[in-house]
């Protein structure tokens, strides 16, 4: 039997230390795994988060001095505490989260690392020399930390996106107050002492689990001087009106298809939709939301995936070897998939395999893979972000059909597209409405180093997640001109 972590870090993390706070009430973390109450976390309020800010203030007026040389060592050695932790924080994330512990390892692998790319990254952070028209003047550029961010973070990566942000904040000099989901706070808490004993100067970062309302406290404090968010689009749409002017980098919901042109690697392209489809559960911005097929190669492609999904899908404990689906981490999310594959059944779409909630495991969470055929562009499972363990079958007539199925979406984050054609690798690259287009391989691929965000003129945020591209996101671009005679 699995023997289940015990999470150790139950508190809020204020200023170098973790503190119950002010108030006597508490939130309860249930585990989408065993249905058990694993943790319960105090309520941080206004005085937590007024004494968050006052204090990351105060911390960061001496990072920004400390130099860049002093702060990326210190990244690097909360990058190698994380990495001592990999299995005791993987198994506190699958234990809150729901995802199989073989993904968890990897997440946490990654945030490490991410400490490393960005340490390094804000070595290199270079600034120019600028030509002026008055030829008394010599002009330069650099970039400045912003100030204090106010982190909201979703809880489907909840370390790694956490690092996502901590890690290039702390490499250019800004301090970080992280609001994380107050259903996965257990990871990031327990990371915590990494970041204490890799040296980070107390009031830096700060952890404060919290509700909505509460985030909606921490973009409007008044002294945030930045946001950071990463959730769905109408959440990001929210936070935009509350913070007005503030400097935000959001990145938001995505719907983005995975596009199956006539000369296409059927198998290579069934594989990679169906991996894309469930994992981590489908919880994953960038999963396969809509799959789009030509329909010369629909029934091709259908009985590929069919049979690639049957031989490969293990749902189950997410603690158990071999099992690659775990539960979905709350009943918003399986409600939602209900709602979407009941329509489904309405409209008489074809459900192939799955369609429905799994019996015999201990919490209702635990949800069948499924595909569906036969999907129509105007369903829920086409145009909104099902975020689950689904994968939806699209049929376009032609190149130009697949185009305007998949531009039609009111999101822009991440697509792919399967062809053995140079020339429309090109076009669909060019003319995908969104902002990473990958060619011949999931949907749900990403690099370290890959500049991560949506496209203008749809609902997916603006900025980039990822490689230098952050760090220009998270600092000022400054110019001085100096009178030289």
């Amino acid at each position: 039997m699995t023997t289940l972590p015990t999470p150790t870090r139950t508190q809020l993390f204020i200023a170098g230390e973790f503190t119950d706070g002010s108030s006597s009430e508490r939130s309860e973390v249930i585990s989408p795994v065993t249905g058990d109450v694993i943790a319960s976390i105090p309520v941080a309020g206004t005085a937590e988060l007024d004494e968050a800010v006052r204090r990351a203030h105060e911390a960061q007026r001496e990072w920004r001095k400390l130099g860049v040389f002093k702060r990326a060592e210190i990244c690097h050695r909360v990058g190698d505490a994380i990495n001592a932790r990999v299995e005791e924080l993987a198994r506190l994330q699958t234990l809150e989260q729901g995802k199989p512990l073989a993904e968890s390892i990897a997440d946490i692998a990654e945030a490490a690392q991410l400490f490393h790319l960005h340490a390094e990254d804000a070595l290199r952070l270079y600034g120019e020399t600028l030509p002026s028209s008055d030829i008394d003047k010599r002009m330069f550029t650099w970039r400045a930390p912003v100030g204090v961010w106010g982190i909201i973070t979703p809880w489907n990566f909840p370390l790694l996106m956490f690092s996502e942000f901590v890690a290039p904040g702390l490499a250019t000099g800004n301090a970080c107050i992280v609001k994380p989901p107050s259903n996965t706070p257990l990871a990031v808490l327990a990371a915590m002492d990494c970041l204490v004993e890799a040296g980070v100067p107390a009031g830096l970062v700060s952890v404060l689990p919290g509700d909505g309302a509460f985030g909606s406290e921490l973009v409007s404090h008044d002294g945030i001087d930045a946001i950071g968010f990463i959730g769905s689009s109408a959440t990001g749409a929210k936070i935009v009106r509350t913070a007005g002017l503030k400097r935000s980098l959001m990145e938001c919901s995505g719907n983005g298809p995975i596009v199956v042109l006539e000369d296409a690697n059927i198998e290579r392209a069934a594989k990679a939709a169906v991996d894309s489809a469930f994992y981590s559960g489908g919880q994953v911005c960038c999963a396969t939301e809509r799959l789009i097929v030509h329909h010369n190669v629909h029934d091709a492609f259908v009985e590929a995936a069919l049979a690639y999904a049957k031989a490969t899908v293990r749902l189950g404990n997410p603690f158990d070897e071999g099992i690659n689906l775990g539960p979905l981490n709350n009943e918003g999310v399986a409600a939602k998939m209900d709602r979407h594959l009941d329509e489904a059944r309405a409209l008489g779409f074809d459900i192939l395999l799955g369609g429905g909630r799994a019996a015999g495991h201990p919490t209702d969470l635990y949800y069948d893979f499924t595909i569906v055929d036969g999907v129509s562009e105007d369903s829920l499972l086409s145009r909104e972000e099902s975020f689950g363990p689904v994968l939806p079958i699209l049929t376009a007539q032609d190149d130009d059909d697949i185009l305007r199925i998949a531009n039609a979406d009111a999101l822009g984050l991440q697509s792919a597209v399967f062809t053995e054609s140079l020339s429309k690798a090109y076009r669909f690259m060019e003319e995908l409405e969104t902002g990473q287009v990958i060619v011949n391989d999931s949907n749900g691929w990403w690099d370290i180093n890959m500049p991560f965000g949506g496209a203008g003129g749809k609902g997916t945020g603006w900025g980039r997640i990822g490689g230098m591209y952050t760090l220009h996101d998270m600092t000022d671009l400054r110019t001085g001109a100096i009178h030289v005679r």
